[in-house]
């Protein structure tokens, strides 16, 4: 019994020193941990959903990424989230590549990111149908927009490389089909890091001179990164803000990027893009040789058909008898008069009867006729009323007698009925 609880006793010491050996400050142990996650996690890969991202204004971004089990802290420092191409958003579903460590005010470990990728698409294509549907929705790739070619430019600006391929061929074509057009080269990078700068500045340049009809903006073909700086919503802008008409003859007929659907006229290849700017010259003359000579086949036409009628003109009645005419319609004039003046006549004098027959008939209605004929007209004296009977007369009224010249006032002596 005494060697078992000896036992017991000498375990507990072992106990406690061994506990007092391995006793830790919070820092301390944190920074083991840390430590130890960062070498047995290095360099790994998480595929996990987007949540609660958030962008403040150091430029760094934090999210959670998460699956229906788990979830887990990440951040993506400033210089790798500004590399990156499509914008992250809550609810995409990723693939990131980075470093497990600890962050060790809060001792809560995290992933760092160093890389991100879209699952199931490329990060680059996605980059793309996210600027494609965005400018879609504020009106860049509207047919209503774009601004017409000039049929025969005085001068082009041209943006691309003055190494490649690209440049060569709109130059050689622009020289067969139209030698004598002026042709300024805006020297620029067309791949890699501020690329896009470049063009988008090369543009607005262009558009600061007052002699630049229209501008061509491309490169030769290569892969989705190479043609990438195309696809940059700088390029876009500058494009869409151009007063000159934008060409954009990038790559390839099967690469389709950004700038092509912004530009005012899209050109499969750089040298397509030498044929649209500048018609053929030869055709162009023969052409106009052949409406040349129609012109003059016209007029020759048209001043032969002109001869003839003079000709007919002047051997006309008309112009040999010149004053034949104008004797006829004297003639007609005179018959004219002579009939108008038999007509007012006749109409004059059938008035004037109407009008002694009206004036008979006025003069029969006279009074004063009456009057002569030794007629008289009494009216009351008072109110000038004529009278027509006794009725109404007492004896003493004073009553007035019109006669044909002059008139008495009388008194009333005696009535008789």
């Amino acid at each position: 019994m005494t060697n078992k609880f000896s036992a017991i006793k000498l375990n507990q010491e072992a106990f406690l020193k061994q506990k007092t050996e391995k006793l830790f400050t919070v820092s301390e142990i944190t920074r083991k941990i840390r430590t130890s996650l960062e070498h047995d996690f290095s360099n790994i890969s998480i595929v996990g959903e987007i949540s609660n991202i958030r962008r403040p204004g150091s430029g760094h971004v934090y999210l959670t990424l998460k699956d229906e089990n788990a979830q887990i802290q990440a951040v993506v420092f400033r210089n790798t989230a500004s590399k990156i191409k499509f914008e992250l958003k809550d609810g995409m579903e990723i693939i990131s590549y980075g470093s497990i460590t600890v962050y060790e005010p809060r001792g809560q470990y995290q992933i760092i990111i160093d890389q991100i990728e879209p699952k199931g698409i490329g990060a680059l294509q996605l980059a793309f149908q996210q600027l494609k549907e965005k400018l879609e929705k504020e009106g860049f790739f509207d047919i209503s927009r774009k601004k017409p070619i000039p049929f025969i430019p005085q001068k082009i600006g041209i943006v691309t490389s003055p190494t490649g391929a690209a440049i060569k061929d709109i130059l050689n074509i622009i020289e067969r089909r139209f030698a004598n057009v002026e042709v300024l080269l805006y020297p620029v990078k067309v791949q890699g890091d501020g690329a896009a700068e470049e063009i988008a500045e090369a543009i607005i340049e262009l558009n600061k001179l007052p002699d630049i009809d229209v501008i061509i903006v491309g490169r030769g073909g290569g892969s989705l990164e190479d043609l990438w700086a195309f696809n940059e919503e700088a390029v876009a802008r500058s494009i869409y803000n151009s007063i000159i008409p934008v060409i954009s003859a990038v790559g390839h007929e099967i690469d389709i990027t950004i700038a092509d659907l912004v530009a005012d006229r899209r050109a499969l290849t750089p040298s397509e893009a030498g044929e649209l700017v500048v018609p053929q010259k030869d055709l162009l003359l023969d052409i106009l040789g052949k409406f040349k000579s129609r012109l003059f086949q016209s007029l020759a036409s048209k001043l032969k058909l002109s001869k003839d009628t003079l000709a007919r003109a002047a051997n006309s009645y008309a112009m040999r008898q010149p004053f034949d005419k104008l004797h006829r319609l004297q003639q007609k004039l005179d018959e004219f008069a002579q009939r108008l003046n038999l007509n007012i006549t006749h109409a004059l004098n059938t008035e004037r009867e109407k009008l002694l027959g009206i004036a008979g008939k006025l003069e029969s209605l006279n009074p004063l006729s009456v009057l002569k004929r030794g007629y008289t007209i009494t009216t009351r004296l008072e109110n000038n009323k004529p009278l027509r009977e006794v009725k109404g007369v007492n004896k003493g009224d004073k009553i007035k007698t019109s006669f044909f010249k002059g008139s008495v006032v009388s008194a009333i002596l005696s009535i008789e009925s």
